[in-house]
């Protein structure tokens, strides 16, 4: 009997500096993971690994690349040369030029995707948008090994449209990296929503965050039944890999056929 096709996931939970040269020479640990498992492989790195926020408020405009820029020509060049896919964060130069966007970069051999924040987070204390554009609001899944995954950007995730729109595009995942900013009821709020998102559509779940101090950490996966199938503390450096199985997928989908039974 064939194996069931499966997906391997690593999430590097590692912290971004504010130099853009120092971030740029640790995916270096990119190019190691990927030569410790063979493809079919996504590594996934937080939002903004190509360079931190900084303090809030600051202006990030300056840091902002374009799509054929160093950080996204080096994905690429990890990606050709491995044969996996890689995905992490950095600021997009917008036709704003005092707010970029806040982008992912997904590479895989021979192509590059991409997708831009759209919820910006205007939450607990917090104004993303002053110094940040939105993205458009055309949900984006792209194949990965043969499985559909879809993206989003931390602060998405608490957008439970968001999520069901992936589904519908195709999305067997969600990966979710983040910048989750530390405070009360924080980890919480991270671990729930992750797990949520999963159950209610049936789907697995890749969170990978910054670490602390100033954000949470606990990068997690989750399978589509709930189960937290790895997930570490909130220290930098981290990592879990995780197989993720279709026949995993398709006995939860079948045991709780939730999506088939939608009425609104």
């Amino acid at each position: 009997m064939a194996a069931a096709p499966l997906l391997r996931i690593t999430l590097l939970q590692r912290a971004s500096s504010l130099d853009p040269a120092e971030n740029l020479a640790a995916l270096q640990v990119v190019e190691r993971e990927a030569r410790r498992s063979p493809a079919p492989h996504l590594v996934v790195l937080p939002e903004a690994f190509a360079r931190d926020f900084g303090s809030p408020g600051s202006d990030v405009a300056p840091y902002a690349e374009d799509l054929d820029g160093p950080f996204a020509t080096r994905l690429a060049e990890l990606a050709d040369r491995h044969g996996f896919a890689v995905l992490a964060g950095m600021f997009e130069r917008s036709p704003d030029p005092a707010r970029p966007w806040n982008t992912l970069v997904l590479a895989q051999p021979g192509r590059v995707d991409h997708y831009r924040k759209i919820h910006l987070y205007d939450s607990f204390g917090y104004r993303e948008s002053d110094r940040l554009s939105a993205g458009g609001t055309e949900p984006v899944v792209v194949d990965v090994g043969g499985f559909g995954v879809g993206l989003m950007t931390c602060y998405d995730l608490r957008f439970p449209e968001l999520g069901r729109a992936l589904i519908d595009r195709g999305a067997e995942v969600l990966a979710v990296p983040a910048a989750w900013v530390a405070g009360d009821r924080k980890v919480h709020h991270w671990r729930t929503l992750a797990m949520a998102r999963a159950i209610e559509n049936t789907a697995f779940v890749a969170a990978v965050g910054q670490p602390a101090p100033r954000y949470t950490g606990h990068s997690l996966v989750v399978s589509p039944l709930g189960d937290v199938l790895g997930e570490v503390g909130s220290g930098d450096g981290l990592s879990i890999t995780v197989d993720l199985r279709r026949d995993v997928l398709e006995e939860a989908r079948a045991q709780n056929p939730s999506l088939a039974n939608r009425r609104l």
